[in-house]
């Protein structure tokens, strides 16, 4: 046996014992005739000393070790003497006395530094990545996760879930991303596609009367990447039958509560989680995925500074647009400069700039805008009014159409709330998006394009607006956000035939496109399907949150990069010709994006 114990295990109460532990070196150092060395493993880290009077044979050993060869160790475990425990180690009161010490495998020196968290450059943590994931920190993040995964599948087992696979090989039917494609050798020209998501394949298991069910999905789509996106990905993917949205709902929002109770260390804003419409949620926070853990809410003022004699706000309210501001607190004193860069914030979320007006500290709370001028004192008190503005504090307003005012608001204030410290990093807060747009009108091809996806259905009301007002159809769809970030989107189905194909042709599908498409899915309407719906909560992004990380590379093991490349491996990669012949392909040496 290469060990009888863990080394983060052995506490005070295993003094006396004889242990045999394995690991890596994590640290050594000499003192006298005595050589310590920190032995690590999954579990933590423990004191080995090597005393050159006491084990001669183990002290000759414990001089020939390197940081991170692997090594075994026989020796007993001893109580550290009074004065010499280490409380910033959970081993910290014990120590092992070596009486014999055997290289299993020696080691080079690492390219940086493994036993704290300094800062290294990430394509050289990912081209050793596993050193990079030896890591304290990289551990923690890759066992949370693990624990998340199983906290999930027990809660949802015991609620009469039904764990089934479904196929990773499957067929190209786009979803809003690019398709990952599998040439087929036994089917020249033809290809299958690595699932975007299981949603086809998890409604066919309610028509096949399961009722219940989930898996830990692996999904993929060919996509640019951002910090909280991955070309392969893992989502929690479920579906029930003869559910409503509520329900749902709050049976995610009781997994969401117990798991971050229960698995991590963080702590939640409110629970029950708010219910925003969508509509509300724009209007508020200028996003569909706010982050609720902080104040600085948008507020509309367009009644106001409609009525002004600001020509660009009065101009702006009369095509029907908004203006909306928010209040800094404290930043009223800005300087003139301060002030000016905060044109290039609203540039760069796609706007023209941001209106100020600043109130001075003191009793009176003057209000100083280059602007001001155009407001009448009524109006200027309205507005701070409204804005529940107090004496230092600062107003930034914004006036376009109402996406774009939106957006740049929203870029405020995230910018602010980081200026300001007013994100508790501990601090988990979820809401519900709810009541969306069913469609987004698509300029560019004149048509409407599903705001979530091809199988989310209307709502009940609503439908009779599909003939007349598709712009004015909600869709049963409910989106789970936290912390700024969407980390969970769901709805109800589809379950009827004609329905579907109404939605199909408002999204500019004819029939026989269609049928090619989704004609499993339209026939298998016709077997008795019963009403269903479901969600999917992506594990990468929730474990990042819940492990307090800036992206969601620190909780994958094996993460790409930016680039969607496995700088380890040196993937994607040129392949032999022969395997292009076997698979009907012929490679473009021309084409500006080729890898050969």
């Amino acid at each position: 046996m290469l060990k009888t114990h863990h080394c983060g295990e052995l506490r005070r109460q295993h003094a006396g014992e004889a242990v045999t532990l394995a690991g890596w070196v994590n640290r050594i150092r000499a003192q006298g005739g005595v050589i310590f060395l920190d032995l690590r493993d999954r579990s933590g880290v423990v004191q080995i000393t090597a005393d050159v009077a006491r084990a001669p044979q183990a002290h000759a050993d414990a001089e020939k070790v390197g940081r991170e060869y692997v090594i075994q160790v026989v020796g007993v475990v001893r109580a550290r003497p009074e004065g010499m425990t280490n409380p910033n180690m959970p081993t910290g009161e014990v120590e092992i006395e070596a009486t014999g010490i055997k290289i299993l495998n020696p080691a080079k020196t690492p390219p940086f530094e493994l036993g704290g968290d300094s800062r290294v450059d990430e394509a050289i943590r990912l081209h050793y990545r596993y050193l990079d994931l030896r890591r304290p920190r990289m551990q923690q993040n890759i066992l949370l996760r693990g624990k998340v995964t199983k906290f999930i599948r027990d809660y949802l087992y015991d609620r009469g879930f039904v764990e089934i696979e479904t196929p990773i090989l499957f067929k190209t039917t786009p979803e809003g991303a690019r398709d990952y494609l599998v040439p087929s050798r036994v089917h020249p020209g033809k290809f299958y596609a690595l699932p975007q998501s299981p949603q086809q394949l998890k409604q066919l298991l309610m028509v096949a009367g399961y009722e219940r069910y989930f898996q830990i999905a692996r999904c993929f789509r060919d996509e640019d990447q951002r910090g909280d996106r991955q070309p392969e990905f893992t989502q929690l993917d479920m579906e029930m039958s003869f559910v409503e949205r509520e329900d749902v709902m709050n049976l995610i929002e009781g997994l969401m509560t117990e798991l971050v109770e229960k698995v991590s260390d963080r702590e939640l804003v409110t629970k029950p989680f708010p219910r925003l419409s969508y509509q509300e949620a724009m209007a508020r926070y200028g996003s569909d995925k706010p982050d609720v853990r902080y104040g600085l809410e948008i507020k509309d003022i367009s009644d106001i500074a409609g009525k002004s004699a600001f020509k660009v706000f009065v101009e702006n309210v009369e095509a029907g647009n908004p203006v909306r501001a928010i209040c800094v607190p404290g930043c009223g004193g800005y300087t003139r400069k301060q002030l000016d860069d905060l044109t290039e914030l609203a540039k760069s979320a796609g706007g023209k700039g941001l209106a100020w007006m600043a109130l001075e500290a003191g009793e009176q709370g003057q209000v100083k805008s280059p602007i001001g001028k155009f407001f009448s004192v009524d109006q200027l008190v309205a507005i701070v009014d409204r804005m529940e503005a107090k004496p230092g504090d600062l107003i930034l307003i914004s006036a376009d159409k109402a996406s774009v005012v939106a957006a740049v608001l929203d870029a405020a204030r995230r910018e602010f709330a980081s200026r300001l410290g007013l994100v508790d990093p501990k601090k988990i807060g979820f809401c519900w998006i709810i009541d969306f747009p069913l469609f987004d009108w698509n300029a560019d091809e004149k048509r409407w394009d599903p705001s979530h996806h091809l199988f989310t259905s209307p709502m009940p009301d609503d439908i009779p607006l599909l003939d007349s007002e598709p712009g004015k159809v909600r869709g049963q769809q409910y989106d789970l956000a936290c912390n700024g970030y969407e980390v969970a989107g769901g709805s109800i189905r589809i379950h009827d035939r004609s329905l579907q194909e109404k939605i199909f042709g408002l999204i500019g599908l004819d029939v026989e496109d269609a049928k090619e498409r989704f004609g499993h899915m339209l026939e298998a309407f016709e077997y008795g399907t019963p009403p269903h719906g479901g969600i999917a909560p992506g594990i990468d992004r929730l474990t990042m949150l819940l492990a307090g990380e800036p992206n969601i590379r620190e909780v994958i093991a094996f993460p790409k990069s930016q680039q969607a490349a496995d700088l380890m491996a040196g993937a994607p990669s040129a392949v032999e010709p022969i395997q292009l012949d076997e698979l009907h392909i012929l490679v473009n040496s021309n084409d500006s994006h080729s890898t050969e």
